[in-house]
This record gives C-alpha cells, sequence and structure tokens, in this order.
C-alpha cells in the first residue's frame, strides 16, 4: 500500500494516521512507535488500533548485531587501496581527509534519520516518495540498486581473481594449470550458489549479523597480518621481479622515509576513494527497520559506533601497509606483499579472509535492492516466498553474468560509483532533508537547512571530481579509475 501523504505537510494530523504510515513501512509495534516518531507534531490522542504491517515481523535485531551489519556494509574491498591512496598524500593529509569524510558521513546518516523521523517512514524509496512524489520514489530506487549491484559485482569480482591463486599456491602450484578448480568464472557461479544465495534468501538483514560478524573478525586478522608483516620486512626490499612491473631496488634511504605531507598528480584521487570507502547509507534504514527498540538517538549510536571502528581500521591499515613498503606500496596492498614472497603462508591466509569477508557481505548489499526493487515493482503485495527468492536469484544472476562477461568492468563501475556514491552520502539526503524538514519547524534560511543545502551541493562537487579523474584517465589511457565502495 503506498503511503498517504499528510494533509498540510508540516505536521501529524493525528495518531491513527502516523502509526498507520509507521506500521505499513518500518514493522513498528503499536502507538508507542507512533509516539516516538511523530511525538512533536501530535495535536491528538488515536485510539491506538493495531494497524496493518508492512511485513509481519517485528525489529528484533540487537543494537550489538546492528552494529555488525552495518559495519559490514561500510568495510568494503576498498580497504586494500587505502596504503596506496596515503602514499600519495602523506599521513597528516589523509588523516585529515579520513576524519573529515567520516564526520560527514555520520553526519550524512543524521539527515537520514532525521527525514526519516519527522514522516515516520524508514524506507529510501519512500523518502524520495515523500519528498519529490513518485518520480523521487523511482530516483532512490535507481541509485540504490544500480550502486549495490556495482559494488556486488567489485567484490565478486576479487573472488574471481584472487580464489584461483589461492587455490593454487595452496595446491603448490607455481602457475594456471587450466583445470576448472582454477577457473574463476567457475568459482563465483559455485561461489554464490553454495555461500551467497542461502544467506541471500533470509527473511531479515538481522539474521546476518552472525555472518558479518565473521566477516569483520576476518578482517581484523587483515588488519592484525598487516602491523604484524610491518615489522618483518626489511626496507629496502630485494624484490625479484618476475613481471613487468618496477623492480625494487636498494636505492638510497629515502625510499624508506614516510612523507607527513604530499601533493602529486595522484592525490585527487585519494577524496572520492576515501567518499566510497564509507558508503552504507541504503543499508541504514533497512538495519533501522529492524533494529529492536527503535529509536533515531539509538540507530545513531549504531551508525557511529560502525563509522568509528572503521575509521579506526581503515587508518591501521593505511598507515603500517604504507610503513612497510613506502614508496612501492601498489594500489592492491595484497599484490605488494606477493611481490616479496609469492608462497607466503600468512599472506595466503590473509587473502583468504578477505575472500571470506568479501564474500559474506555480497548478501548485506543485496537486501536493499531487493528492498529497492520490491518498492518499485510490487509496493501494495504483501511477503511472498516466492517473490522473494526469485529477485535474489535474478539479481545474483545478473552480478555473474557482468563479472564473467564484461571484460573491463571498472570503468564501467567507475562512472557508476562517482554518480551513485555521492547521490547517497550527500545530495539525496541533504534535499530529502530541506523537503521533508517543515519550514514552521525549521525555515529554508535556518543553519540545519543551510548546512544541507551546502551537504548537497558538496555532493555535485564530489560528483563533477570523480567523473572528470575517471574521463582524463580514459584520454590519457592509463587506466587509473576511482575504485568504488
Amino acid at each position: 500500500m503506498e503511503l498517504q501523504k499528510l494533509s498540510n505537510g508540516n505536521h501529524c494530523p493525528d495518531l491513527e494516521l502516523a502509526t498507520e504510515k509507521i506500521m505499513l513501512e518500518e514493522r513498528f509495534d503499536g502507538v508507542e512507535g507512533a509516539e516516538a516518531e511523530c511525538e512533536e507534531f501530535l495535536p491528538h490522542e488515536g485510539d491506538g488500533k493495531k494497524q496493518p504491517q508492512f511485513t509481519d515481523f517485528e525489529g528484533k535485531t540487537s543494537f550489538g548485531m546492528s552494529v555488525f551489519n552495518l559495519s559490514n556494509a561500510i568495510m568494503g574491498s576498498g580497504i586494500l587501496g587505502l596504503a596506496y591512496a596515503m602514499s600519495n598524500t602523506g599521513i597528516i593529509l589523509f588523516l585529515i581527509l579520513l576524519t573529515f569524510i567520516a564526520i560527514l558521513s555520520a553526519y550524512s546518516i543524521h539527515l537520514l534519520l532525521k527525514s526519516a523521523g519527522v514522516v515516520g517512514i524508514r524506507a529510501y524509496e519512500q523518502l524520495g516518495k515523500r519528498a519529490f512524489g513518485h518520480p523521487g520514489k523511482v530516483l532512490a530506487a535507481v541509485i540504490i540498486t544500480i550502486h549495490n549491484i556495482g559494488a556486488m559485482s567489485s567484490y565478486l569480482f576479487i573472488v574471481k581473481y584472487e580464489l584461483p591463486l589461492v587455490i593454487q599456491a595452496f595446491l603448490g602450484k607455481t602457475e594456471a594449470t587450466g583445470d576448472w578448480y582454477l577457473n574463476g568464472n567457475y568459482l563465483i557461479i559455485i561461489v554464490s550458489i553454495i555461500l551467497i544465495l542461502p544467506l541471500a534468501v533470509m527473511r531479515q538483514l538481522g539474521y546476518l549479523g552472525y555472518t558479518s560478524g565473521f566477516s569483520l573478525t576476518c578482517m581484523m586478522f587483515f588488519l592484525i597480518s598487516v602491523i604484524y608483516k610491518k615489522f618483518n620486512i626489511e626496507c629496502p626490499l630485494p624484490i625479484k621481479d618476475h613481471s613487468d612491473h618496477p623492480v625494487f631496488i636498494n636505492a638510497t634511504e629515502d625510499v624508506c622515509k614516510a612523507d607527513l605531507f604530499t601533493i602529486n598528480p595522484q592525490t585527487a584521487y585519494t577524496i572520492p576513494i576515501l567518499a566510497f570507502a564509507f558508503v552504507c547509507h541504503p543499508e541504514v534504514l533497512p538495519i533501522y527497520t529492524e533494529l529492536r527498540n527503535p529509536s533515531k538517538k539509538r540507530m545513531q549510536n549504531v551508525a557511529n559506533i560502525s563509522i568509528l571502528a572503521m575509521f579506526v581500521m581503515y587508518l591501521l591499515t593505511a598507515v603500517f601497509g604504507y610503513l612497510t613498503f613506502y614508496v612501492y606500496v601498489e594500489a592492491e596492498l595484497l599484490h605488494t606483499y606477493s611481490k616479496v614472497d609469492p608462497l607466503d603462508t600468512l599472506i595466503l591466509c590473509v587473502r583468504l579472509a578477505v575472500l571470506v569477508a568479501v564474500t559474506f557481505t555480497v548478501p548485506v548489499v543485496l537486501f536493499p535492492i531487493r528492498r529497492a526493487l520490491l518498492q518499485l515493482l510490487f509496493p501494495e503485495k504483501p511477503f511472498n516466498w516466492a517473490r522473494h527468492i526469485i529477485i535474489a536469484i535474478c539479481l545474483l544472476i545478473v552480478v555473474n553474468l557482468l563479472v564473467i562477461f564484461v571484460p573491463n568492468i571498472r570503468d564501467i563501475f567507475g562512472i557508476i560509483g562517482a554518480t551513485s556514491a555521492p547521490s547517497l552520502i550527500f545530495i539525496l539526503p541533504g534535499i530529502f532533508y530541506i523537503r521533508i524538514v517543515p519550514n514552521d519547524q525549521e525555515p529554508l534560511k535556518s543553519r540545519p537547512k543551510i548546512q544541507a543545502a551546502c551537504f548537497a551541493g558538496l555532493g555535485f562537487i564530489f560528483m563533477v571530481m570523480s567523473i572528470s579523474f575517471i574521463v582524463l584517465d580514459w584520454v590519457s589511457g592509463e587506466g587509473k579509475s576511482v575504485g568504488g565502495h
């Protein structure tokens, strides 16, 4: 059922309507939920009658599991490139940029939660409908779908290219033999069917808190290994080169000196890379929906803890990865370790842990896409297991086909990421806030709305920058596309 519009757009006309809006969209339980979301706009008392729900289960996910899920949504494959980003900015500038982006991400989630609280809606697509009507709903759903399909594809690309190498190394093979179990295309299909699909067909996102916790444990193992290797790899690096990559030579001590602040042509890529590293906004409202005892403050705490945890993990990974290889750190950190010792057992285990982490992240990213499609295509339909499962299967088929048949997909998803990520982090939360929060509560010239407008404008700047960098790469032929999530 589509939500009814508020009578004047400025307040909740009565408790019954407010309760119905919340129950239909976000599994709130009774009148207390309506009071929590709309208390400052309620002039009357309602009869407290139970209203039909959008789904027939209540939010039961604990605070800790919600933190795991959101942290896992934030954590992306981009963590492997943060040391390289630091090498192009220096430690101090990287710290400043990382802190700046983390604060902006937390503020963006605040805007989303504030907008959701005003109208009692906790679905990104329905916020778009509330702000701009049906076109706003379609826009939000399309952006979420495109961005998350790109993120899922990037994760499966890691599986496609890294898993064969891990299997090959564990089997003691020095080169590919052409066996089917070393073919990345077959492996991603097997992983999708055996691991991803069973998790993707679960009805509640909250159940994935356990796999999200395990995924984060794998990334903690990755971080600990990066720190450990810093004290076990000497600089300058004696590296044997078996490819067309530059040979690491025992040069002057300058190659083992960390830069605190540096600017070079690649520095401009760092800002979009860091911004995309904190994209989790399509998952925020679904996680909010399934949070036990939901409130804006409680969900904001979930977001703040998740962002802080990822901030620390990102920073430590970048610092110790950079201080291990300095100017020789590559865009993909694990590649650099492999050049030191291709058969290093610890690094092989780390690669496997990263593969497990990104595999368990795919179902979390799939949930918002399915919800967006359900909101867009079947807004009036109750929950149906067949529809739920079929959408998951179709999405996995589409993503697998993209990963298998598109040879140069990085630039395609570079464009997608350059447009969808700024939209989800900056533009949509800002303009939703301006449109949804009543003018009698916060006039257009009030500081919060001016801040939201500037925030949305910053998103347009990010978008223009990111697209410009990708186009410049295409023109120059260097192929250094800005990374995605």
